[in-house]
């Protein structure tokens, strides 16, 4: 680059705007099975060719991704490759199963997919790989809970294949396809999100009698302290049969705490 802009075929002279320094993978020595470089003479290299046959290319793409932090040294453990297997086959089986449902678009819908558009976004800005990937297994599960119910509408399941697509792009491009799809999924634009549908009318609060974790209520967001404690008390219905409540305590958002003896 420094060449051509000399010559004046470009206009910078400098083609990066930032340096990011990756960590390493390890592996184990087989003799004290303290971390260390792979290397042949220790014989402890893992072949991906292996893994690839095993569990697919999309599979190893996301373990490498998710083994931990870009910047830091991570070692490899092959027990952490089903627990990727097992999400990527989730994955597919929810949108596989939600294709012919045509189920409505609703509040709910719409506040997941706006929220793992969020997430994988600023995340992925970030740098924050392996974060990326836990944000699609925690959105998954949600999602595979509503098609055993209401089921996913296909704009959310279009929005998760193009967010999966570049770190599963097999995978991608099959469901992609599957979708309707006639051209590769990666002449999509990336999606965007809207703040208005991540806030949510009711919240859930873990219920407490004296420090300990008895139940969880749903309550509207807006609703009163009073409000609250009321339904915390109803909820509990015979567990203060008998007791005295000395302290009524409400961390707004976060806990109820019934303190009784």
């Amino acid at each position: 680059t420094k060449f051509l802009y000399d010559i004046g075929v470009v206009g910078f002279d400098e083609p990066f705007t930032k340096l990011f320094n990756q960590g390493m993978i390890c592996g184990r020595d087989r003799e004290t099975g303290k971390p260390t470089k792979m290397s042949k003479s220790l014989g402890n290299i893992v072949s991906p060719d292996d893994i690839v046959n095993d569990y697919g290319c999309d599979t190893l793409r996301l373990y490498e991704l998710f083994v931990g932090p870009p910047e830091l040294d991570s070692i490899w453990d092959d027990a952490g490759i089903d627990g990727i297997d097992g999400f990527i086959k989730r994955f597919y089986t929810m949108v596989m199963d939600n294709l012919e449902k045509d189920a409505p678009e609703t509040k709910e819908l719409l506040r997941l997919r706006n929220g793992l558009t969020k997430a994988v976004t600023e995340r992925l800005e970030s740098f924050n790989l392996n974060t990326v990937i836990s944000a699609f297994m925690e959105y998954n599960n949600k999602f595979v809970d509503l098609t055993k119910t209401t089921g996913d509408d296909k704009e959310t399941l279009k929005t998760a294949v193009r967010l999966i697509a570049p770190f599963a792009p097999h995978i991608g491009e099959e469901l992609w396809e599957a979708l309707g799809g006639t051209e590769t999924v990666f002449n999509e634009s990336w999606p965007s999100f809207d703040e208005k549908h991540l806030v949510t009318d009711e919240i859930t609060l873990p219920v407490q009698v004296s420090g300990k974790t008895k139940l969880t209520i749903n309550v509207p967001a807006d609703a009163s302290k009073d409000d609250i404690l009321a339904a915390a008390k109803e909820a509990l219905g015979n567990r203060l049969d008998g007791k005295t409540v000395i302290k009524e305590i409400y961390v707004p958002g976060k806990i109820i705490n019934i303190v009784a003896k």
